[in-house]
């Protein structure tokens, strides 16, 4: 089995990160992954991309735990692709966040109990067991074959491993050996938070295009100190401010009598609910857009959100949702001269990562892997969402002309794919290259292949 002909020239950028053996067991592996219609464990793979007597079966679970590869090196090209497809030129721009992904078992290396945001409310917050990513994302706007919507697509990724994803198992046996007393928690040189991992992607990205300016968008958990204070020269972020935050005037220019260290900071701006009722003017803003539609009130200004920024100058935006009922919120960018429509409108952009993840688990089985040591950990679920971003970049490219919707009478207005018709899509061609010369309909009317091959190509 074979992926269509388009399809495959495209895993040839990923030629040099892996050895000629590697590279024939990763595009069958590539080749299960996406014609797969149950969960991407590996031996599905093997099955759908009929494999099964292609070697022994082993080969494919060293792909991850040990052949010689880097999964940095396969985002890199895969990187290099998608900015020159969607990014020949001007301000590249993507978003920063992360996602869980469900698992079992407390051998599995790298999970731990996470914030769960699907079970979570507003009363009541959940935790889940598994692995927490974060991702970074290129972000696109409105491509030419999906003018009204916004697409994300992974440009790297970092497994993040908490105290007691580092401590699991352990904690009951050690209370009971102190008799219920608290052991302090060991310190680990080697942990980093979730925004010291967003910076490594976001400099690793500054790297890959150093010559390029790009901007960032990240939720709260994103815009402090330990990510604002460490942005290379190429990056701008946008990002919220805390409700509670303290916001300052630029620092004045040093008197000529002036004595003492230049101030750093200026005089305090007051805070969010008093900056809401000061009586300055509103400016009315409306939003139909993809991730926003509403009707908002705005201020903004321009000034210092110290804590985390130090004296770096941001455009800072008061927002004040007028229809929605949604509390006051503050949002800053880096860059000065962009204004409040601009910066909120890449921010509700970011919806499109959201969407990526809930994509990238319901349809390509990122939570699927059932691989439990540390290097297959870190690499198998990112293969899969590596693959996700190809059928984008392939779709883009060439997948656009195989698109058809299914006969839906109860749906007849769909204009525009969702990522399930793109992956159909990509399965249809593949299935219908098994089939040269088969004619696709008889007598004006489907043949019986082709109504198989359109039911098997649907993703499940």
């Amino acid at each position: 089995m074979q992926l269509t002909a388009t399809f495959r020239p495209l895993l040839l950028l990923f030629h040099d990160v892996f050895t000629a053996p590697t590279y024939a067991t990763f595009v069958t592996l590539a080749t299960g992954w996406c014609l797969s219609p149950r969960h991407r464990y590996i031996t599905e793979m093997i099955q759908a991309a009929n494999a099964v007597h292609r070697g022994h079966h082993s080969r494919y679970h060293r792909f991850f735990s040990d052949a010689a590869w880097s999964i940095d090196d396969l985002y890199d090209s895969l990187a290099i692709q998608a900015v020159g497809d969607f990014y020949p030129e001007g301000t590249i721009l993507g978003g920063i966040d992360d996602t869980l992904c469900r698992k079992r078992g407390l051998t599995i290396f790298g999970a731990g109990m996470h914030h769960d945001p699907l079970l979570s409310s507003k009363k009541r917050t959940w935790v889940s067991w598994g692995h927490d990513w974060v991702i970074l994302s290129l972000i696109i706007p409105n491509p030419p074959w999906s003018p009204t919507k916004v697409w994300a697509l992974p440009v790297g990724l970092r497994l993040y491993r908490n105290h007691q994803g580092l401590t699991k198992g352990k904690k009951g046996r050690a209370q009971a050996r102190g008799k219920g007393a608290k052991r302090k928690r060991p310190v680990d040189p080697d942990h980093r938070t979730r925004p010291e991992l967003a910076v490594e992607l976001i400099q690793r990205l500054a790297k890959l295009f150093p010559g390029r300016s790009i901007l960032i968008g990240g939720d709260g958990a994103y815009g402090g100190k330990s990510v604002l204070q460490h942005l290379p020269a190429n990056v701008d972020l946008i990002s919220r401010v805390a409700a509670n935050a303290a916001l300052y005037e630029p620092a004045p220019p040093r008197r000529p009598d002036q004595k003492g260290a230049p101030r750093k900071k200026g005089d305090r701006r007051p805070g969010m609910a008093e900056w809401a009722a000061d009586g300055t003017p509103w400016e009315a803003l409306e939003f139909d857009q993809y991730g926003l539609h509403a009707t908002l009130r705005v201020k903004t200004i321009r000034g210092l959100y110290y804590k985390a920024g130090k004296d770096r100058l941001l455009t800072i935006v008061l927002v004040r949702d007028v229809t929605g009922g949604r509390p006051d919120q503050m949002f800053y960018c880096t860059r000065t001269d962009w204004n409040a429509r601009a910066i909120l409108t890449h921010y509700a952009w970011r919806w499109s990562v959201e969407v990526m993840h809930y994509n990238a688990k319901q349809m390509m089985g990122l939570e699927d892997p059932a691989n439990r040591t540390a290097q297959a950990v870190e690499r198998t679920a990112p293969v899969g969402l590596a693959l996700y971003g190809l059928t984008v970049i392939w779709f883009h490219r060439d997948g656009y002309r195989s698109l058809s919707y299914p006969d839906r009478p109860w749906y007849p207005g769909k204009e525009e794919p969702s990522y399930a018709d793109i992956l159909a899509a990509l399965r249809r061609e593949s299935w219908w290259g098994q089939f040269p010369g088969v004619d696709r309909e008889r007598g004006g009317e489907e043949t019986p292949l082709a109504r198989l091959i359109e039911f098997a190509s649907r993703p499940a």
